[in-house]
């Protein structure tokens, strides 16, 4: 019997996912644990296995396309079974999941409640799968009373399939254990209460709800309409006469890589499929050149002909994945919230050449200048600790440890993994937590708790050539270094011009808690320590 799979809500915060990959198709044999896609949110990209058997009948929601949860993703049942009434919302198997939401005791019982205060937070029973209907609490790590930073594991909580670690994505006081251990409980129901200490959470389960995302995910209708054709899904344009053009989903990204235009590709796959060979060997032909059309006498005259530029207009839209929308939005918090200013310091970088150089020498050991600099930032936060603070309206966080946030670019945008107490890591330290922090955000392996809880960031184009920018502070840091490539130039030294080598740093600050003499006094000690290696070595 076939058997619907809905987009899951991988966190209890998720509202919608984007479909970043499909690794089956329409066709496919599916068993049970195998991966059927990967799904993006605003936080990651997870791979979401199957939880049954049989064929993969129908794919709902296309690769780069958004959905709410709940939404159809696909269907797996016996080959050639009529999926038609499950396509168009009749008999499927897993909607009463989505109505429980809705007829949840905790939504029902309150709707005439005031309204849930600001800052507090009702978590509810996530599922963790498409066939989740209940979960089982394993284990409490956290009590009531205990204080929960956003990404602490909060519980482990067990499903028919594994028992999976449950994290917080907010900050605050654990106020209220809404299902104890051994307990079960259907997915929506109330697992516990996040929010400031002292809270009467009497009335936060007695208070109405202050908006209905649960009812307008489960009345979703529209996507129960959009019939995909996932076998052939890489449609890229059409040809003279109409027809669409269809190419695998590697012969696309390397055909948007090269520039070719698909319709000139002649395809040597199945039914006439573009793959990646057609492209790798594909030789544009040459436009001729279309002359303008002479006048009469044209050809009696001297002038010579002026050869005008031919070619065809073309763009594409392309949608924003989750990361992108998420980049945007905070970037332009910080950017219209936060009155930025920005310092701007030469430093002299030929003792740190030379330190490096000697430090690489040691065997199994391998430092980079960015490492260096990342050093020499925690070292100088701990000097002027006014620069390692947070913005919080009527007052000030002041953060007595150091978490350094190192910016790495990614293919759909750019993350920010953290390196927890760098004050307390040697160079080598950080070179290697460094490397394995920017390796697993380029295959979108990071956690959560991974990029959150930076005090400090920093931000290096120098490997791209660039000599000199600023960046838009990442909140809700106080500051952010941009780091510029280190130039080779004349510079003066003891009355003589000598060659050296130099690097430009860029102090971007928030005016509300970093005063420009705090930036200035930060940026004198963050050079002495890079031009004296040797002192952050002790």
């Amino acid at each position: 019997m076939a058997v619907v799979i809905n987009m899951p809500r991988l966190s209890d915060t998720m509202e919608e996912g984007t479909v970043a990959k499909w690794l089956k198709q329409v066709g496919d044999k599916v068993e049970e644990g195998d991966i059927l896609a990967e799904i993006e949110t605003d936080k990651a990209t997870m791979e979401f296995e199957s939880f049954h058997e049989g064929t993969l009948l129908y794919i709902g929601i296309p690769e780069g396309d958004g959905a709410p949860v709940d939404s159809l993703l696909a269907i797996v049942g016996e080959e050639g079974e009529d999926i038609s009434g499950l396509i168009n919302g009749a008999d499927a198997p897993s909607e009463p999941t989505s109505e429980s939401a809705v007829e949840a005791p905790a939504s029902s019982a309150t709707s005439e409640g005031a309204e849930i205060p600001e800052g507090v937070e009702i978590v509810k029973m996530p599922r963790l799968s498409d066939t989740m209907e209940e979960g089982t609490v394993a284990t409490w790590l956290k009590k009531v009373g205990d204080k929960v930073e956003e990404g602490d594991i909060l519980a482990e909580i067990e499903t028919d399939k594994a028992t999976m670690e449950f994290e917080s994505f907010y900050t605050g006081t654990l106020l209220y254990i809404g299902i104890q251990e051994g307990e079960s409980s259907p997915v929506d129901a109330v697992l516990a209460v996040i929010g400031p200490e002292g809270t009467d959470v009497d009335a936060v389960l007695n208070a109405k709800p202050s908006s209905g995302k649960t009812e307008s995910v489960s009345k979703e209708p529209a996507k129960e309409e959009k019939v995909a054709e996932p076998v052939q899904e890489s449609v890229s344009g059409t040809t003279s006469d109409g027809q669409r053009v269809f190419a695998s989903p590697l012969a696309k990204k390397i055909a948007k890589e090269k520039g070719i235009d698909l319709r000139e590709v002649k395809g040597s796959g199945e039914q006439g499929r573009i793959v990646k060979k057609d492209i790798e060997n594909f030789v544009p032909s040459q436009k001729a050149a279309q002359p303008a059309a002479a006048s009469e006498g044209a050809a009696t005259s001297t002038i010579a002909p002026i050869a005008l530029p031919v070619g065809e207009e073309s763009s594409e839209v392309v949608k924003n994945s989750q990361m992108r929308k998420t980049i945007a939005k905070r970037l332009s918090e910080s950017k219209f919230t936060a009155p930025h200013y920005y310092l701007g310091i030469e430093v002299d970088m030929d003792n740190a050449k030379a330190s490096r150089a000697q430090i690489n020498d040691l065997p199994d050991t391998k430092v980079s200048f960015n490492d260096m600099v990342v050093k020499a930032c925690a070292m100088a936060l701990k000097k002027h600790p006014q620069v390692n603070t947070s913005w919080e309206g009527d007052t000030t966080k002041y953060n007595h440890h150091v978490h350094v946030g190192v910016a790495v670019a990614v293919e759909d945008g750019l993350v920010v993994p953290v390196l927890k107490f760098t004050d307390q890591l040697n160079l080598t330290q950080i070179g290697a937590s460094v490397k394995d922090l920017a390796g697993r955000a380029r295959n979108k392996k990071l956690t959560p708790a991974e990029m959150d809880g930076s005090t400090f960031t920093v931000s290096n184009l120098g490997m791209f050539g660039i000599q000199e920018f600023t960046s838009i502070i990442n909140q809700p840091n106080s500051a952010i270094l941009s780091v510029g490539a280190i130039v080779e130039k004349p510079v003066v030294k003891n009355g003589q011009i000598v060659i050296g080598n130099t690097m430009k740093l860029s102090l971007a600050c928030d005016h509300r808690t970093v005063d420009g003499a705090t930036g200035a006094q930060f940026l004198q000690t963050l050079k002495a320590y890079l031009e004296n290696p040797v002192t952050m070595l002790a």
